[in-house]
């Protein structure tokens, strides 16, 4: 994927034997998954419940227990007075999770805005967005907002995990998982120097940055946990036909 909270999972991917990295907002990434472009793909992870006969790799991914200020609900009214909500195109994970978190009140209507639309320009109560935008219209422009993250650990007490490397039916992965261990831990030992480089290049202030990537953001899960937050998203994603229940997609242990 082509956001900051990516890196610290790929950093070094792309001079591994073997391996061309590539980037993409998460739902093209999903489009070329689909097709057999790509063999593997750190992406949304409502993907898993979607299709059969994907894998993923367990233990590591991006997440978040608490506030991620990547994924936002943008508000013109107060939360309760939501009536209509613009989705950001490029996460179908993000999308799916709003669905969920606003069901349980008086339902809102969603429009998923097609590429290339920024959601803001709509008449809607409020708008979803992703990615290095959302963290530079929360933390820079201070717009009022509603963190989906941090509503579902406080409704589920799990994780939420927003992109595991999932992995196409019928690739073997084995000779290959090395290489994402090794990407995992140099990102990892990287991510305070990936913050600052961050908070340079928006104009952010280096603490923003730094609390986002090294301690909002979650690279490492126990494989049970990690697995019991991917089953709860897909039941609660299930029950309002948003994916299928019946799909348990194998982990691949590292």
């Amino acid at each position: 994927m082509p956001y900051l909270v990516g890196r610290p999972m790929d950093l070094g991917l792309e001079d591994e034997d073997g391996i061309e990295l590539r980037y993409e907002v998460p739902s093209r990434l999903v489009e070329q998954l689909r097709t057999g472009e790509i063999d593997v793909a750190l992406v949304s992870s409502i993907e898993l419940f979607r299709r059969p006969e994907y894998s993923y790799i367990a233990g590591i991914g991006v997440a978040g227990r608490g506030v991620v200020s990547s994924v936002q609900l943008f508000l013109r009214k107060a939360i309760e007075e939501v009536r209509h909500v613009a989705l950001d195109p490029s996460s179908r994970t993000a999308r799916t999770l709003a669905r969920i978190l606003l069901a349980d009140g008086p339902a809102p209507s969603f429009e998923e805005v097609e590429g290339g639309t920024d959601p803001r320009e709509l008449p809607c109560d409020a708008w979803l967005r992703i990615g290095d935008p959302a963290l530079r219209e929360c933390h820079g422009e201070g717009l009022a907002h509603w963190n989906p993250s941090e509503q579902w650990t406080l409704q589920t007490g799990l994780p939420f995990v927003f992109a595991p490397w999932i992995v196409a039916p019928g690739v073997n992965l084995d000779a290959h998982l090395p290489a994402f261990e090794r990407a995992a831990d140099q990102g990892l030992a990287a991510a305070l120097d990936l913050a600052r480089q961050a908070a340079r290049e928006w104009d952010l202030p280096e603490e923003v940055c730094e609390q986002y990537l090294t301690r909002e953001c979650l690279y490492r899960l126990p494989a049970g946990e990690m697995e019991q937050a991917l089953w709860t998203f897909r039941n609660r994603a299930a029950a309002l036909d948003l994916c299928d229940p019946a799909l348990a997609p194998r982990a691949i242990a590292l």
